[in-house]
Parts: structure tokens; sequence; C-alpha cells
């Protein structure tokens, strides 16, 4: 065997597989600290930026439907933003407003349960069992909000809405109340209002059915998923036009309860 040769063709050709050898270790040695970090990424996205929500009931059709996904902004109040008019919002359960109307999907097998439960904590998917609902913000601090004027609108701060977002043959309400909304409070309700127990269906209860803005987790921006329901969630432009209130005294208005249970 002949020796081999500094800086011959067999010398070079032994580097490039040394090279080669090193590059591939330093890959796989890098692997895990490019995971932990993409997993850090993915978790400051859900907890800080935007989050992924499966919505399993019907109080927000036709607007959002059973089963889609949204992305909610969780960014915005970061820098002192307030919630308005017209937004939906998603917000944590003040307590007894799910009573578990929830739809729950079947359990999946094992091995993809696991897979789901790694994905949801990441954010990379939406969790079905967050205790977590999403409505219209119909009145903020200080609105008095009421139903109904002479044309069966809801009106918010005397200035009537006009609502195409409402289901089709649902009435804007059919309780009545007036609310003034307490500050740092919102009163929210659904698009589908026959079948959403939103603000309205606890107005006996301490701050007349609304909610604290601290239980708010952000506003849903967007339905992402399925593909064909694709659409952004715009203020309305009728909530433009609501006038701000006006101070005053608290004024309380008859308040009727259409019979049965709706859902969440």
């Amino acid at each position: 065997m002949e020796p081999v040769e500094p800086g011959g063709r067999a010398e070079r050709r032994r580097l490039a597989r040394k090279v080669r050898r090193r590059r591939r270790t330093r890959r796989v040695g890098e692997l895990p600290l490019l995971v932990a970090v993409a997993l850090c990424i993915a978790l400051v996205l859900k907890t800080f930026l935007v989050q992924a929500f499966f919505i399993p009931s019907g109080s927000m059709e036709q607007t959002i439907r059973i089963g889609d996904r949204v992305l909610v902004d969780k960014l915005t109040p970061w820098f002192g933003s307030k919630v308005e008019r017209g937004q939906v919002v998603v917000f944590k359960d003040p307590g007894g407003w799910l009573k578990g109307e929830a739809a729950r999907s079947e359990p999946d097998p094992a091995g993809v349960r696991q897979v789901k439960q790694a994905l949801t904590f990441i954010g990379l998917l939406p969790s079905a069992d967050e205790q977590d609902l999403i409505k219209r913000v119909i009145g903020v601090g200080g609105d008095t909000v009421k139903c109904c004027d002479a044309r069966g609108r809801v009106t918010v701060n005397g200035a009537p809405l006009d609502e195409p977002y409402v289901s089709p043959g649902n009435a804007p309400s059919e309780i009545r109340f007036e609310v003034r909304v307490p500050a740092g409070r919102i009163f929210v309700m659904g698009d589908h209002r026959a079948n959403s127990a939103d603000s309205r269906y606890h107005l006996d209860e301490a701050f007349e059915g609304t909610i604290d803005e601290k239980g708010v987790v952000g506003q849903a921006v967007v339905i992402a998923w399925p593909y064909d329901h694709w659409r952004g969630l715009d203020q309305p432009a009728t909530f433009l036009s609501v006038p701000d209130p006006v101070r005053g005294g608290r004024r309380r208005g008859p308040r009727r309860r259409r019979p049965g249970t709706p859902f969440a």
C-alpha cells in the first residue's frame, strides 16, 4: 500500500469524509436544541400573541358554526387596548355559564390522543376542553343596553343597532331588558339569539349579566378552519354610530325570560 502523500487526492478525499462526518454529528446534536427552541416559540405565541379555539356550540351561528376553529388575538390587550363594541371575544366562564351544554367529540384512540394533547399544549391545535365562551360585545362600561325600541331593535345609548349578523329567523331579543354596564365590564350576546345563554340570561345575578373585562382572553379575528368558511371577524359598522354614554344613575327595566334553557 502506497503511503498517502500530503496534499494528494487521497488525502483530500479523506479530509472531505471527515468534514462530512463532523457536520452530520453536529446536526444530530443540534436537533434537540432546535426542537426546544421551536417549542418555546410556540408556547410564547400561544401565551402572548395568538391562540386557536374550537367552537363546540351554536350560540354564534351563522357567523361562527359548530366545529369552526377561530384564531384569537391575545397581543393587543398587553398594549392597553380596550374591548370595543361589536368585537367577537373569547372569555373565561364567569361561573355556571357553560353548564355542561357544550358538545363533546368522541374520544380519540390511544396514541392519537397523546399527539393531540401535545399539539394543544403548544398551541398548534385548539382544545375542545377549554372552559371558555365566545360572544359578541354589545355594550362596554358606561353604556346603557336596552331591548327593544318600537321596531324591536336592541339599542345602545339610545342608538338602534342594525344587526345583519344575527342568525336568520331570530329576533334581536325576545327578552326585554335595560342594563347600565358597570365600568370595567361588558355586556355580551350571541349572534344566534334564540340559542345563546348570554348576558340576558344572567340579569338576576351580580352585575346584571355583565362580565369582567379581565376575564377576556382575546378578540377572535378570523375563522381559520374549515377553509370553505374562512373569513375575518370585523367590527360591524353599526357600532361606529353608537354615541358615548351619558352620565347618570342606573336604570332598571322589566326582565322577562323565555321558557326553556338555551345552549351556551
